[in-house]
């Protein structure tokens, strides 16, 4: 590490700038800068622990941003619309019931197998991901231990997901329930946004939706945090405009108090 210089840093970075992703899209800005900030947090650890002079990360300056472009959501209605299009493919439909009613992610989802669900609890366990690298199919454990979490899932999408399952012919207690990659996903995104007449939104809106859902529903931080494997910190900071206000609520139960 110590022969590492800040040019060479400088020369990754514009390598991943213009390096693309398995659907042929650059990285994202939020992507680069948290790759960029567990690299410059390595040489930070070495410079601290292991007597090395400098980080050359600080040298080179960062890349990518913090935020990416504005959350967008789908309400309740727009998301029944789009659904009711989906019905014609069932491997489309079931897989957006699971990403909209359980706020799960896209490589959580094409991870999951029948042995994931406990149907006599209506749970279904989230201990796995799936992504497509090279040509080759991997599945990888949580990044972190909170992405570990048994989801409950209402009554109507449990019935959904036993009728999905009778109708995959000879599939295996471990063998993955949907069969396609990420990039299959996007593109019945854009025919089911168009069909619906729904505005167009990212894969991973879908999970903002499911969060903004819970919030209308008068769920707390911490209990919508727990289902979605989020910091409730992040849940109260990314989603703040969307929780109603409490602060006239505040001030009546502090009036009736003083008038005690």
């Amino acid at each position: 590490m110590c022969n590492i210089t800040a040019q060479q840093i400088i020369t990754w970075q514009n390598e991943m700038l213009n390096h693309k992703d398995e659907n042929g899209k650059p990285y994202s800005p939020v992507y680069l800068k948290t790759v960029h900030n567990q690299l410059s947090a390595i040489f930070n650890h070495a410079v601290r622990y292991y007597n090395l002079r400098e980080n050359p990360c600080k040298k080179a300056g960062s890349m990518g941003k913090k935020k990416n472009r504005e959350m967008m959501f789908w309400t309740k209605e727009q998301y029944l619309k789009f659904a009711e299009v989906m019905m014609d493919k069932p491997l489309s439909f079931y897989a957006f019931e699971m990403l909209y009613w359980c706020g799960i992610r896209e490589g959580e989802l094409l991870a999951l197998t029948p042995a994931d669900f406990d149907f006599e609890k209506r749970t279904v366990s989230i201990n796995k991901s799936y992504q497509r690298l090279n040509g080759e199919d991997l599945i990888t454990t949580p990044k972190t231990e909170k992405r570990n979490r048994v989801i409950t899932m209402p009554q109507f999408l449990a019935e959904e997901i036993q009728d999905y399952i009778k109708m995959l012919y000879g599939i295996g207690p471990d063998d993955r329930m949907f069969t396609v990659t990420k990039s299959y996903l996007h593109r019945e995104m854009d025919r089911g946004a168009k069909e619906a007449g729904v505005p167009r939104i990212r894969i991973h809106d879908i999970r903002h939706s499911a969060v903004s859902l819970l919030i209308d529903m008068g769920f707390s931080a911490t209990a919508i945090a727990n289902r979605v494997s989020h910091e409730s910190i992040d849940i109260t900071y990314n989603y703040a405009h969307l929780f109603p206000s409490k602060q006239a609520e505040m001030a009546d139960k502090l009036n009736m108090e003083r008038g005690n």
